[in-house]
């Protein structure tokens, strides 16, 4: 059965604000086959642009070939580009850290690489937005958040994960535990959850949680809908019953909702890019009654061209709220875009003393 392509590039699509741009950051995520020539090329393809209405769009190369369609010979869309083979190398060198005891040298990441260790060191950090050094940091910091969790002592978890010292672990640790992320396995296995959808002024809210912190916070109007997407992210986790932990957890969530004035600091597990985490990081620092542009929060993280993959990572915000993603606003006024309805944004703008 052939694959069914996405609608006309003449809908309000990023797919095809990517190819309008010539992308390079989007190579990979799709392909688009123009109708009149019965070819198909990556985002970033140099060749002149078709007319909207004669392009499709497609996930998979493949799709495209059994839609008929044959590989541009100019941008070669299945080959590796320039931006994929980089962000290949600096995926192998990030896994090569993870399975480390000891932190591989600068020398020895960038000579697997086949990079000076000037140029791996700039494109390690412009892949994932941090040095090598800082990467391995946030690996044996988590190793730690994990160690804690099974170990018996505190002081052999804190050896365990690779500290020369207590006192090293201890600087930052509130930061560290109270607030740091853990990568669920694919679809929740192994995972325990606890959810409930509730009523807000602003309409229905699945609040979900795991034993570390919670994990989704989401808008919507229908309760049956909102559970099946919670059930879809984590098809293998063992969805519990509600307890009175959990209880005080939706508590706080809610009056976050309502009376948003103030700082609430409470426990997160979610998943997401090392980008996005620092994305994420960025809006969370954010106080209450202010809002930035997404060019800021770019510049922010230190990645001041990358405004368009800050829009992304806050459309994949999983806590609506608690991760303030509504504070973030087009440099060239309104509202912009929000996941969760543009109304509910401007109303926790106006809560906040920030509305429009």
């Amino acid at each position: 059965m052939l694959a069914t392509a996405d609608a006309p590039a003449t809908s309000p699509d990023w797919k095809w604000q990517a190819i309008a741009a010539r992308d390079a950051e989007a190579d990979g995520a799709f392909v688009f086959a123009v109708r009149t020539t019965g070819v198909y090329c990556r985002p970033s393809c140099p060749s002149r642009r078709a007319k909207p209405e004669n392009i499709l769009f497609f996930d998979l190369a493949r799709e495209a070939e059994a839609a008929g369609f044959r590989p541009c010979k100019r941008c070669r869309p299945t080959e590796l580009s320039l931006q994929q083979a980089r962000a290949f190398a600096i995926e192998t060198a990030c896994r090569t850290i993870e399975a480390a005891d000891t932190p591989p040298s600068l020398a020895a990441l960038a000579e697997a690489a086949g990079l000076s260790p000037h140029h791996f060191h700039r494109t390690f950090r412009a892949v994932t937005g941090v040095t090598p050094k800082a990467y391995a940091g946030q690996v044996r910091e988590r190793r730690a958040a994990s160690t804690l969790r099974d170990s018996e002592g505190v002081t052999r978890a804190i050896y365990d994960a690779g500290y020369d010292s207590a006192s090293r672990f201890y600087d930052g640790a509130k930061e560290r535990l109270g607030m740091a992320p853990s990568t669920f396995r694919r679809g929740g296995e192994g995972e325990a959850i606890r959810s409930i959808v509730t009523a807000s002024s602003l309409g229905l809210v699945l609040v979900a949680a795991t034993g570390r912190g919670i994990c989704a916070v989401r808008f919507g109007d229908d309760e049956k809908a909102l559970e099946a997407e919670l059930h879809s992210l984590f098809p293998r986790a063992d969805h519990l019953p509600t307890d009175a932990a959990f209880g005080a957890l939706v508590r706080a969530v809610i009056g976050r909702i309502e009376q948003p004035a103030g700082a609430l600091e409470l426990p997160l597990d979610i998943q997401g890019t090392l980008f996005e985490q620092r994305v994420w990081a960025a809006l969370r620092a954010i106080p209450t009654g202010e809002t930035r542009t997404y060019g800021a929060v770019a510049e922010a993280i230190g990645r001041p061209t990358a405004a368009r993959a800050v829009a992304r990572a806050c459309a994949a915000n999983p806590v609506a709220v608690l991760t303030p993603c509504h504070r973030v606003v087009p440099a060239a006024g309104g509202l912009g875009g929000y996941r969760w309805g543009s109304e509910r944004k401007g109303e926790l703008l106006r809560r906040e003393g920030a509305g429009k």
